[in-house]
């Protein structure tokens, strides 16, 4: 990075969130380093669509990191529990789900200020919302700021006074409000994806807590959902 460009390392899943998060970043002018994680999610084919945005993008490196979650198993997208289908909106806004995998966020925020310190980077951009999510702990904005804390006392850029910063530019948006954003930055979510549970051939299910929330996003934002689910 030179004095003249600005760069953030982003998490990129493929799905509508860091897609738009991306979007963002890219706007304000930072050169994008995308960082994704095959973690042994049984959705799998969601690198295949953070590939296709990170092209899209013309990320400057997208660096996908390999690391067995799996073998802790304790989550619905990594363990052979079943995922959750048909679930109302009550139920969605109600505990913790089955989906959550244990420390994900914090894990791959870690991975990615270790990275951004390498590539000497002070801007780490995040795709999470805490409006229209499923309960996870690690969509807080209280948590998001614990851990921006934590990487400026624990990092030799932060206390060497280069401030790291994590930034959330969806934190506080609905779906929809997600979605009317992300057009608004000119994103084809056609290529994205957010399945829990897709077919063999990556068409998605249509019933998990993902899906749900991915119908209803666009249609209220009054957008065409591009989505190839199961049984169409």
């Amino acid at each position: 990075m030179t004095a003249d460009t600005k760069d953030a390392v982003i998490l990129c899943s493929g799905g509508i969130d860091s897609t738009t998060a991306l979007a963002a970043a890219n706007k304000q002018g930072y050169g994008l380093y995308c960082l994704s994680f095959a973690y042994g999610q049984r959705h799998g084919i969601e690198l295949e669509a953070a590939r296709r945005v990170a092209q899209a993008f013309s990320c400057k490196q997208h660096l996908v990191m390999d690391i067995d979650m799996g073998s802790i198993g304790g989550s619905a997208l990594t363990d052979t529990i079943a995922v959750p289908k048909g679930r109302s909106q009550a139920q969605l806004s109600q505990g913790i789900p089955v989906t959550y995998v244990p420390a994900r966020n914090t894990i791959f925020l870690s991975f990615a200020l270790a990275w951004a310190e390498v590539l000497g980077i002070i801007d780490i951009f995040i795709g999470v919302n805490a409006v229209d999510y499923s309960g996870y702990p690690d969509c807080r904005p209280e948590y998001l700021s614990a851990f921006e804390t934590m990487a400026n006392l624990a990092t030799k850029a932060g206390v060497e006074g280069k401030k790291i910063t994590l930034h959330a530019p969806l934190i506080h948006l609905t779906k929809a409000q997600i979605i009317q954003k992300g057009i608004a930055l000119g994103v084809d979510y056609g290529m994205t994806h957010s399945c829990y549970d897709p077919a063999p051939d990556g068409r998605a299910c249509g019933g998990c807590d993902s899906c749900i929330l991915r119908k209803k996003g666009f249609h209220e934002a009054g957008v065409q959902d591009p989505t190839r689910y199961a049984g169409r």
